[in-house]
């Protein structure tokens, strides 16, 4: 999906990774990520931001829950935060001494964590989607003794949901919603959320609006007329440097950048965008079968529009020359033990991907090098798809 994009915005990348592969520094099925142009495009996004008056909450479940980068982003470049898509990940920051901001949104707090959570992580706003998860923290708030605020989340019938990501509270009981979660105690209804607010259509290559955020301001139209005012309208989903204006129209308080801190999001496909694509996906064939190759897998996320790679080959003169071979993975409901080339070559040849992944569903090591840019690339770390350091050698 991102491969032409990464060749013509950072060809770097590719031969750093390559060599890192080739001198052993790391093993196949990586993900390596160009820091330095990690931080840039977070700079570019942050720079716009201030300017519209929006504040960001750095979402690191694509880059595997790296603490590394989250520390950048947070005490380096001034996010107000981490966005931590569930409690794992909330739990994996925390100890790594990371702000968290958000969370509960898109998985709730489990009931028995929700203590730890009030009393020693203390988000800032945990989004919401059911009376008796409302109720449990407000018992643990409680007992820490501190106001926590929450964010609700309301649908209508239209609204998008990726499978087994349904949830919410219908529109329709918004004001018995409301009313109950108010009076809680020590609970703070801080604003409104939902998912995705906007997304990218391939056919008029712009990020649009979706049916979600007509739900979310219209929730907020009601609330207003209740007499509940919202500090935070918070509006994720392909939030970048450019979809930032789009959140300052519809009034938005909040984005959560995630894929364009690397570049990676759906309308950087052509390398168009301010954000510079700083992930590439290295491994190496492992060994051919019917004609074709087969590679290392285990970094596959389904949804990733894969469907190229590049392979570099060196000749019987010792020059090296890339080619962009097809990717195929026949059914995705097995294990990517392997991916499939369409293109017969040696065993330990290096293959290049880059394509929308989840690293934190994968089985993939996550290199962080600096220097790319400069031909002088330095490990800073090797991590695995959950955060934690980890030494092949």
């Amino acid at each position: 999906m991102f491969l032409r994009a990464l060749q013509k915005q950072n060809p770097a990348l590719i031969d750093s990774a390559i060599d890192l592969l080739q001198n052993g520094t790391i093993l196949p099925d990586t993900y390596v990520i160009d820091v330095d142009q990690f931080i840039e495009n977070a700079r570019i996004i942050k720079e716009k931001a201030d300017e519209y008056g929006i504040r960001l909450y750095g979402m690191t479940k694509q880059l595997g829950r790296n603490p590394l980068l989250a520390r950048i982003l947070v005490n380096e470049l001034g996010y107000d935060g981490m966005v931590c898509v569930d409690y794992k990940e909330a739990r994996q920051l925390h100890q790594a001494g990371i702000k968290i901001s958000h969370l509960g949104h898109l998985v709730q707090p489990p009931s028995q964590y929700i203590p730890y959570i009030l009393s020693v992580i203390q988000p800032d706003v945990i989004t919401v989607y059911s009376i008796e998860k409302a109720r449990e923290i407000s018992a643990a708030a409680v007992k820490s003794n501190r106001i926590q605020g929450v964010l609700l989340k309301f649908f209508h019938t239209a609204d998008t949901f990726y499978i087994n990501q349904e949830a919410g509270f219908p529109i329709e009981s918004l004001q018995s919603v409301c009313d109950e979660i108010s009076a809680l105690p020590n609970l703070q209804i801080s604003g409104l959320t939902h998912f995705p607010c906007f997304l990218y259509n391939p056919e008029s290559q712009n990020t649009e609006p979706t049916r979600n955020l007509e739900s979310l301001l219209d929730a907020k139209a009601q609330m207003h007329k209740l007499g509940y005012e919202n500090t935070q309208l918070n509006m994720p989903s392909a939030t970048s440097s450019q979809t930032l204006a789009l959140i300052r129209q519809y009034g938005g308080t909040h984005g959560e950048p995630g894929h364009a801190l690397t570049g990676t999001m759906p309308a950087n496909h052509d390398g168009s965008q301010p954000e510079k694509v700083a992930m590439a996906y290295i491994t190496e064939v492992s060994h051919q079968f019917g004609g074709n190759s087969y590679c290392f897998g285990g970094g596959y996320y389904r949804r990733g529009h894969m469907n190229h790679a590049l392979i570099r080959q060196r000749s019987a003169h010792g020059l090296t020359q890339d080619s962009i071979v097809s990717v195929r993975n026949d059914d995705q409901a097995s294990i990517d033990y392997h991916l499939q080339l369409e293109h017969p070559c040696p065993v330990g040849t290096p293959v290049v991907m880059a394509f929308r992944t989840q690293i934190f569903v994968t089985r993939s090591d996550v290199a962080l090098v600096s220097g790319i840019s400069s031909h002088s690339p330095t490990l800073l770390g090797l991590y695995d798809a959950q955060g934690n350091e980890v030494h092949h050698g």
